[in-house]
């Protein structure tokens, strides 16, 4: 599994801007072969920041989305909405453990 996460920082004034391409984005990309999840959200310490989180099953996958149309298109808009620098880090996951449902044990899973 591949996760990415990132932060995007948008200028305030074209928010509903950046909003309105991160709903576009995140509703094209979930329908692609190998994407597990994909999600932007707003960060509580600064509403201007969206946070992005995916997961895919492969790199080819991950790859192949980069040469979307929707991808080209969010890409070619990005710069009209970022105030600043935007961070993305990729992790690749060599296991993944599901968490028990053993109803006996009540300790939480904390990670």
């Amino acid at each position: 599994m591949i996760i990415v996460q990132g932060y995007i920082p948008i200028k305030p004034d074209r928010r509903d801007e950046a909003l309105t391409l991160a709903r576009r984005m995140t509703e094209a990309t979930r329908d692609e072969p190998g994407c597990i999840s994909y999600e932007f959200f707003i960060g509580l310490s600064d509403a201007n920041t969206l946070m992005l989180f995916q997961e895919w099953e492969t790199m080819e996958a991950l790859m192949a989305h980069f040469q979307t149309v929707h991808m080209e298109e969010f890409l070619a808009a990005l710069p009209n909405v970022v105030s600043g620098e935007v961070v993305t880090r990729r992790y690749a996951v060599q296991s993944v453990e599901e968490e028990a449902d053993d109803p006996g044990d009540p300790s939480p899973v904390i990670h």
